[in-house]
Order: structure tokens, then sequence, then C-alpha cells
């Protein structure tokens, strides 16, 4: 008699496919190590299959997250700071492979809002617990240019604030927020009290808004100062459809006090300032210099370069999250 088949393994039948996550890791993020990574890889691998890989520069993100969701992984998972999330995301965008990202770097603002523990170890045990109850959320994209934002964007002052502690690391991950105030009191001095860049925010129905700083919001936060929510401009969330925007007109330092205040007083909006311009429901603009001048731009924290002009929008629901 010819030989039975073996009989199927039980387990094969009842336990689940597991889900493929790449994890888009940035080595050179705040809190991120080689042994972190390791324990997080290793962790995950208990529930999914996981194929890790190294960020090597600005944008690298961009691409790895673009290539993952090509090759049909479940979800990105990113270990990093905002940085590495805005870069994954801007792969991502409208691709519907969601995104899942792990607390790595000095603020993390975007996992805070999406209700990401803030805690690496509780962060990856949330993650682990996914598996059994996958649902995708989606939340909506901010547009400055060709990047997307996930929270909040900024020309002028603040991204040339930015940039400066962006070429230090080291004292940004060793002083946090308190580099930031240091280097704002710096730049402005330096470049804002005289001759700042001068740029208009030109409105669908033919208003322009002339100013020298301009920022944009996609979230109830536009960072954070430490632990404290810096919120500029009220009103929005990452459901609402569309973004928040405002023009600082000028910066003589009778002003900048008021300004001041009005960010890191959370009831107080900064819409209200006498010497700004606010803008709610905004989902179309344009930004553009009017001296010549490239205008230094950031998104979700991270410098991105100069621009003269530059188309602004939102995406409603263009990212998917897991959470």
């Amino acid at each position: 008699m010819p030989s039975s088949a073996p009989a199927p393994d039980a387990s094969a039948l009842t336990s689940p496919k597991r889900r493929r996550l790449a994890v888009v890791v940035n080595p050179n993020a705040t809190t991120t190590s080689p042994r972190l990574r390791s324990l997080v890889v290793h962790a995950l691998s208990h529930r999914y299959e996981v194929e890790p890989v190294d960020t090597e520069g600005p944008r690298h993100a961009i691409e790895l997250a673009r290539q993952a969701a090509a090759d049909g992984v479940d979800a990105v998972v990113t270990l990093g700071g905002d940085g590495t999330v805005n870069e994954a995301a801007n792969g991502l965008a409208g691709t519907g492979v969601p995104l899942m990202p792990l607390p790595g770097g000095a603020t993390n603002v975007f996992h805070r809002l999406i209700g990401m523990p803030g805690e690496i170890v509780d962060a990856t045990e949330h993650v682990l617990s996914l598996a059994d109850r996958w649902e995708t959320t989606p939340v909506d994209l901010g547009r400055i240019g060709d990047r997307w934002f996930t929270f909040s964007a900024g020309v002028g002052l603040d991204a040339s604030v930015v940039d400066r502690v962006d070429q230090r690391p080291t004292l940004k991950a060793r002083l946090g927020p308190w580099y930031y105030a240091t280097s704002a009191v710096s730049t402005f001095l330096k470049h804002y009290v005289k001759d700042p860049p001068q740029l208009v925010l030109e409105l669908p129905d033919g208003r322009e808004l002339h100013g020298v700083t301009a920022i944009f919001q996609n979230a109830p936060e536009f960072t954070f100062f430490s632990r404290r929510p810096v919120r500029l401009l009220h009103g929005e969330d990452l459901h609402s459809g569309h973004l928040s925007g405002a023009v600082l007109r000028h910066t003589r330092p009778t002003v900048m006090p008021g300004v001041t205040m009005r960010a890191l007083i959370t009831p107080m909006d900064l819409g209200g300032h006498r010497a700004v311009d606010a803008v709610q429901g905004l989902t179309s603009a344009v930004l553009r210099s009017t001296d010549g001048r490239p205008l230094p731009f950031q998104v979700d924290g991270d410098y991105v370069g100069g621009i003269e002009r530059a188309e602004v929008g939102v995406s409603p629901g263009g990212l998917l999250v897991v959470v």
C-alpha cells in the first residue's frame, strides 16, 4: 500500500499569517542606539516578520518607506524622531500602507498626537499588542512645496532656528528644548531684527498676507517644549481636513515678548496678536519670497532648505496609521 501523506500540522491551520513590518531605523536619532535597535527588532520578531534597515542620510527614509510599500509590507515602523516619521510619511503618502512610529527622538511630537506611548519599552509592547487588533486610521497630511508634514511647518524665523540647532546635534541631544530657546534668541538678534527675509502668503480669495515668518499647523500642537505643548494656533486636529496658518508681519523687538508669551501659554492663540495675521480652514495657498532671497523652511521640526515659491495644501486622510 502507498504510504499515506503526513497529517497537516494543526498549528499551521490555526495560526494566522504573520504581518510583515519594515522597520526604518535612524541610527543618529537622539535616543536611538545599536543596542536599542537590536532589542526592538528582536521583540517585534516574536509577532511579526521584521525587515530592519538603517537610514544613511537625509531623505533616505523617504526612499526606504516608498520601496517598502512597493514591496507589499503590511506597515512601516520607524525608530527615530519626528524627522524620521516625516520622511517615512512622505514615502507612504497615498500608498495605503500604514505607519507605526516608535519614539527614538528628543521630542516625538507625532507619536504623542496619535497616542503612541512615550517610552520605547511601552511603545514596543503596544505595537506587539496591535498584532491581535489590527486597525488602520487615516490622518491628514499638510503640504508645503514638495514636502508633506504631519503636524507643523514653518517658513522664516522658526526654520532658521531649526537649521541652527540641527548643525549642533550634540548640544541638541544634551540640552534639548533649552538649546532651542537660546538658539532662537541668537538667531532672532542676528538675522531677524534687521533686514529679515520678506514673504507673502497668497490666499484663494485674493488676500495677500505680507510678513517675515509663516507657520502652518495640521494638529493641535505646533511642537512641545519638553513636556509642555506649544499650541500657536487653535482649532486643528489630525482629522479636520484643513490647516491653520499665520503670518508674522514683522519682528521688531517690541512685539516678540508678546509673541513668545502666546506661544508658551496654552490657552492663548498667536492669531490674536496685533502683529499676526491668522487664517483658519486653510486648504490651499501660495507662499513666495518678495525680495528674491530663498526662504528657510522646516517640516515637523526638520530643516529642509530654502524656497522662493511653494504651494501650500492638505491631503485629508492622506496617511494611514496603526495605533
